[in-house]
C-alpha cells in the first residue's frame, strides 16, 4: 500500500471515526466504537472504497495508533468532536506533561489556559519529542510544559488514551510555563 493511500484512508478514518459518523450512515456506540464491515459498506456506497486489509494495514502502520481495533469493531481512540464515552479510567499523570501548538495561539493560551475547543478533552504528550511534532502541523512548533503533577494534586481529573495522549478536561495558564520573552 502506498503512503498516498495510508494517508488518505487514515484522514477518511480519522474524519468519519471522530468527526462526522452519520455523515456515511454509521452510528457509533456510546464509546465510539463501529463494526468493521458497517464502516467498510458505507465507505463504499459514498465513494471510498476500502478493503479489510487496507483498513487493518493503516491500523497497524500509524505511528501514533489513531485507532484501536478490537474484534470486529473500530473506534478512533481519542479527538472526538462527536459525543463519546471512551470509558478511560482516571490516572496519575507524570508530574510534567506538554502541549504542543503555534506562537499565534499563545496570547489566547496565557489569557485562558488551555481548552477543549470543539474536542472533548485538551490532549497532552507524555515527552517534549511527541509535542513538537504535534505544534509543528499548524506551523512552527512552541511547547509549553504542563504541571500535571500540581493540577493533579489540586484534583484535576487526567485519564491517558490506548495511544498514551493524556487527557483532561481543561488545563488553566497558572499550570503552563511560558518561555521568556514571548
Amino acid at each position: 500500500m502506498d503512503e498516498r493511500r495510508v494517508v488518505r484512508v487514515s484522514k477518511y478514518l480519522a474524519k468519519h471515526l471522530r468527526h462526522q459518523p452519520g455523515r456515511i450512515g454509521l452510528t457509533p456506540d456510546a464509546a465510539g466504537w463501529v463494526e468493521i464491515d458497517a464502516l467498510i459498506d458505507a465507505a463504499a456506497e459514498h465513494g471510498f472504497p476500502l478493503t479489510r486489509e487496507e483498513l487493518d494495514h493503516v491500523v497497524a502502520a500509524n505511528d501514533k495508533r489513531r485507532f484501536a481495533v478490537e474484534g470486529a469493531r473500530i473506534h478512533a481512540s481519542q479527538g472526538h468532536t462527536v459525543p463519546v464515552d471512551l470509558r478511560l479510567p482516571p490516572a496519575v499523570p507524570p508530574a510534567r506533561l506538554y502541549h504542543g501548538t503555534v506562537a499565534r495561539n499563545l496570547e489566547a493560551i496565557r489569557a485562558e489556559g488551555l481548552r477543549p475547543m470543539n474536542r472533548h478533552a485538551v490532549h497532552l504528550s507524555a515527552d517534549r519529542e511527541t509535542a513538537t511534532r504535534v505544534g509543528a502541523r499548524r506551523g512552527r512548533p512552541v511547547v509549553l510544559p504542563v504541571d500535571a503533577g500540581a493540577m493533579h494534586h489540586d484534583g484535576r481529573v487526567f485519564h491517558v488514551s490506548a495511544n498514551g495522549v493524556w487527557l483532561t478536561e481543561a488545563v488553566p495558564a497558572r499550570y503552563l510555563r511560558f518561555a521568556e520573552g514571548r
